[in-house]
């Protein structure tokens, strides 16, 4: 204890912790998935932040605004919706700890005004900034498997999906890994085709449609799909600011020949191209192209901003969405010509990698079959058809998709620590 005096006495009493750099224990509760670090000390770095010395024999500094701003108490963190309460503005710039304890548990920080914070371990560890520990980003959901037309899916049963979580994961997963997934055993009606749409998650309303839609070749709306004719492999939407996340076909009726449904996997034709030609992978990353879908009388959608590229990559490089339908592409007005034959050169290799036989992965989509797809990653076409085809489907947005995934592998105490 003498020690303790000691340290308080040095510090003159802003900081002290209340434990002597206390070795942990492993913590005896169960840890979350990609954690269960205890630091092995914590205490004061200087006079802006905090250390935290983890098992790893790695060291994390949280500056003391930091702490402040994140605190995760009731009065400045909503424990049930999870929003912010504190007002970042009202806290000193300078703030300082009066006291700063360590228990098993996590760490404690009581501030000059009495206000006390408490952090969880295994939330300090998750969102260490200085350095950053985490090896991934849990969030960001699993890596995809690319693939090609050699690619067999075992199909989800329609019942396992509609009443069992099981079965509603699997379908999340291979939607996640591969971009495409089946369900076998639908009832070949619009009403049964939204109830399996819906269980997936809210549905997207369009010019097309307010949510499921069910169409023939009439020219209902004025668009190639509502037609006879072969759709070469495209994504839905470019025209959008945001494009539809998913994209779901379910045959109803068909008596004639052709139709085949058509799926590429545009990740996997994208790393064929950078591995080809580097310069043309970049030529498509970087040219805006222009959409538009303007056919029926009351409709001209553009988005915004005007154009895009067709291969659009994350802060960290990462190629995260397509856009391609060359069928909507507006007219190339703005580039140089130079800037010209660069892209159509580059256009022509990839529409070479889509069209290869490779790439393509054909299907029938027999009724009671239902396809869901990942529409900024998996393009999709069919074969030109004749006779009667009815085909219905939804769109889906993006976000509360990638929510649904989510919420079906993490509990509420992954949110609380990944938040």
């Amino acid at each position: 204890m003498q020690s303790v005096s000691r340290v308080r006495s040095l510090i003159s009493h802003r900081h002290f912790s209340t434990t002597v750099s206390l070795f942990h224990k492993a913590n005896a509760k169960k840890q979350l998935p990609g954690t269960g670090n205890v630091p092995q000390r914590a205490g004061l770095a200087n006079d802006k932040q905090v250390y935290l010395d983890w098992n790893a024999r790695k060291t994390s500094l949280f500056h003391h605004f930091w702490l402040r701003d994140h605190c995760r108490c009731e009065s400045c963190y909503h424990p049930i919706t999870r929003q912010r309460l504190v007002d970042t503005f009202s806290i000193p710039r300078d703030i300082q700890p009066a006291a700063v304890d360590s228990s098993s548990d996590g760490l404690s920080v009581t501030w000059q005004d009495g206000h006390t914070s408490f952090y969880a371990w295994d939330w300090l560890h998750t969102h260490s900034y200085s350095p950053i520990l985490r090896t991934n980003e849990p969030l960001e959901g699993k890596q995809p498997k690319l693939w090609d037309s050699s690619l067999k899916l075992t199909p989800v049963a329609h019942e396992a999906v509609m009443h069992t979580e099981e079965g509603l994961r699997d379908w999340l997963d291979q939607l996640e890994v591969f971009g495409v997934s089946f369900v076998e055993g639908v009832p070949t009606t619009v009403e049964a085709t939204e109830a399996l749409a819906r269980r997936l998650c809210f549905l997207k309303e369009t010019h097309y449609s307010q949510g499921i839609w069910s169409f023939t070749a009439d020219l209902a709306h004025a668009d190639t799909a509502y037609t006879q004719l072969a759709l070469g492999a495209h994504t839905d939407n470019t025209y959008f600011t945001e494009p539809s996340g998913l994209q779901m076909f379910h045959k109803l009726e068909f008596e004639g020949t052709g139709g085949d449904s058509l799926f590429v996997d545009g990740f996997s034709v994208a790393q064929q191209l950078k591995k080809i030609s580097p310069e043309a992978y970049r030529t498509l990353s970087t040219t805006r192209i222009p959409t538009h879908s303007a056919g029926d009388e009351n409709v001209l959608i553009i988005p915004t901003p005007r154009a895009y590229p067709i291969l659009n990559h994350g802060p960290n490089g990462d190629l995260f969405q397509i856009r391609y339908n060359n069928d909507d592409r507006s007219t190339l007005d703005h580039l140089s010509s130079t800037q010209l034959d660069e892209f159509y050169d580059a256009l022509f290799l990839w529409n070479q990698l889509l069209k290869s036989d490779r790439n393509e992965l054909w299907d029938p989509l027999t009724p009671g079959r239902v396809v869901t797809f990942d529409n900024w990653r998996v393009l999709h076409g069919r074969s030109s058809f004749t006779g009667h085809r009815r085909i219905c489907g939804a769109y889906f947005p993006w976000d509360n998709y990638k929510s649904r995934v989510r919420t079906s592998r993490l509990t509420a105490k992954d949110k609380d620590r990944l938040l």
